[in-house]
């Protein structure tokens, strides 16, 4: 018998006023044949998800749409899902995206692994599964992923293109999870899906793959992964040091986290200081940050960052690109 056909999946989609995409999302979880279940969580939206979304199930028993009467953010609705999910598997599939044809199938054929991922086609906001650009041609391949190479692969380097495997949407094996007690960290509402990541692979989860295209993420140069606010800056610093807090890591695992934490830490510095001037003027947040004189220096560096990118050409479009390339 064929364990990995046979395996199946729990698609887990949460949402915030996502009426206008959630019914693509919804429709091709559904067309998979491996899809055990599909997991609406609606985190209190003003408009008509919760209902759009029941109606793009026309009728099929695998839906469950549950409401949220507060919004608790994307961690915590993921839990609710996750506590009553059934599958073998478990998939986030974001409310604006959607599932390329054949894509379980592709994944759970690849043996060996807790999670398994494949590659994301960035598309227009207003693509659907019938209006695709044509993805870029890559060779099919599957990348084994280790702990530091997953976090190296999420720095910001000097000269090179940030990857950022972060955004990558594997399948989870739901036995994994459940055996270390592995959940959404929900007092983040940035890097979630990172923070699970690394200490999934902390707990020495088998990360696989594939350059593949199976996911179709709709992309906004505005989108709200690119405003990051104070305080989610900092719940994603406190998350990054709990991860070098923990043990049995090889070097290069902690040089790895080592270098994302203060590439975080000169991150939420330069925000709060941004903050303190937007408040109390230029002078009281220059006097705030002298009373701490080791943050004035990533703080400067942040400011001329910021002047030099300000005059660079805009970044160039991600739609009908790859996120593995």
């Amino acid at each position: 018998m064929n364990t990995a056909a046979a395996s199946t999946v729990s698609v887990i989609i949460t949402a915030h006023d996502a009426a206008d995409t959630i019914a693509d999302a919804v429709r091709t979880a559904l067309a998979e044949a491996e899809t055990a279940e599909v997991i609406v969580v609606d985190d209190a939206s003003g408009d008509d998800t919760a209902a759009v979304a029941e109606k793009s199930g026309q009728g099929d028993n695998r839906l469950t749409v549950l409401r949220c009467a507060v919004n608790g953010g994307p961690a915590a609705a993921r839990n609710r899902a996750l506590d009553i999910a059934t599958g073998d598997f478990v998939a986030v599939l974001d409310a604006d995206d959607f599932v390329l044809p054949g894509r379980f199938a592709r994944l759970l054929a690849i043996s060996g692994a807790d999670m398994i991922a494949d590659n994301i086609l960035f598309v227009a906001e207003s693509a659907g599964p019938g209006d695709l650009p044509a993805a870029p041609v890559v060779s099919p391949r599957v990348i084994d992923l280790d702990l530091a190479g997953f976090v190296r692969a999420n720095h910001s380097v000097r000269g090179s293109k940030r990857q950022e495997w972060g955004f990558l949407k594997p399948v989870m094996r739901r036995a994994f999870l459940q055996a270390h007690g592995l959940r959404y960290d929900e007092t983040m509402r940035l890097g979630e899906d990172y923070d699970l990541y690394v200490r999934m692979l902390q707990k020495r989860a088998r990360f696989r793959v594939s350059t593949e295209v199976g996911y179709a993420a709709r992309w906004r140069f505005d989108s709200l992964s690119s405003r990051h606010s104070t305080t989610d800056l900092q719940a994603l610093h406190t998350a990054a040091l709990a991860h070098l807090a923990a043990e049995g890591m090889d070097e290069t695992a902690r040089a790895a986290l080592g270098v994302h934490a203060g590439e975080l830490r000169r991150r939420f510095l330069l925000r709060a200081f941004l903050d303190r001037r937007a408040q109390a003027g230029r002078a009281g947040a220059l006097l705030s940050a002298c009373r701490d004189p080791l943050t004035l220096a990533p703080i400067a560096r942040g400011i001329l960052r910021d002047k030099l990118s300000a005059r660079r050409p805009a970044p160039a479009s991600r739609i009908g690109r790859l996120l593995i390339e």
